[in-house]
């Protein structure tokens, strides 16, 4: 078993290493990676991360609005900080009023569903199982934009692997793009093994989900 979990731990460690632009036997410094997986923009070199719009090889750099748009340096200098990603701690800002995003595009007065429901994912090997805190996710976001496309809300219907999220999918679909990256691995893998459940088990069915999940003011 210990030989099955350290080859588990490796490939996701290569899997890591090569989505960083690697390649077993390279070394890998602060601006080594110079082939980033394109699907993870956020795990770029430091030097790269929050350029100005027409630099940032997101937007167009001959249209002439692109120039007029807010660098995101200046844009996030106000923001609670994170050591990963674009350097932005969404989350803390967002608690403490750092920003205040429209919940719907057009309705400036809709207000987020928050829904309280911590999913604990077991994963195999040494590492700590994953916590997926619903809260969080629908401060930002309605729960239509993950299901029932990206995960379906029943219990053993949803394989994810490390594979997938760093090809943009499942998780990926947001982190690494504009959520913390996945060199991140403890703030997803919180939960130690064999200890105490911190949430409740996950909604049997979508029935269930939808009786339990709030329902939006009208």
């Amino acid at each position: 078993m210990r030989q099955r979990n350290r080859f588990v731990t490796g490939a996701a460690a290569l899997l890591l290493w090569m989505a960083l632009g690697g390649m077993p036997g390279e070394s890998m410094g602060e601006d080594q990676p110079a082939a980033v997986n394109t699907f993870n923009r956020l795990m770029k070199p430091k030097s790269e991360r929050n350029l100005p719009p027409p630099q940032d090889g997101i937007h167009d750099p001959a249209n002439p609005g692109t120039g007029l748009l807010q660098p995101p340096k200046e844009a996030f200098a106000n923001m609670e900080p994170l050591s990963a990603g674009n350097y932005v701690n969404w989350v803390e800002s967002l608690k403490k009023k750092r920003i205040t995003p429209r919940y719907d595009r057009l309705d400036p007065n809709a207000e987020a569903v928050v829904f309280d429901l911590d999913i604990v994912r077991e994963v195999k090997g040494s590492m700590p199982d994953v916590v997926y805190p619903h809260d969080r996710h629908t401060q930002w976001l309605d729960c239509s934009n993950c299901h029932p496309d990206i995960f379906v809300p029943e219990k053993g219907k949803n394989q994810i692997s490390m594979a997938q999220i760093l090809m943009g999918q499942k998780c990926g679909v947001c982190h690494g793009k504009v959520a913390f990256p996945v060199s991140e691995c403890r703030l997803c893998h919180s939960k130690k093994k064999g200890a105490a459940p911190a949430a409740a088990a996950a909604p049997a069915s979508q029935e269930d989900a939808a009786k339990a999940a709030p329902k939006r003011a009208k």
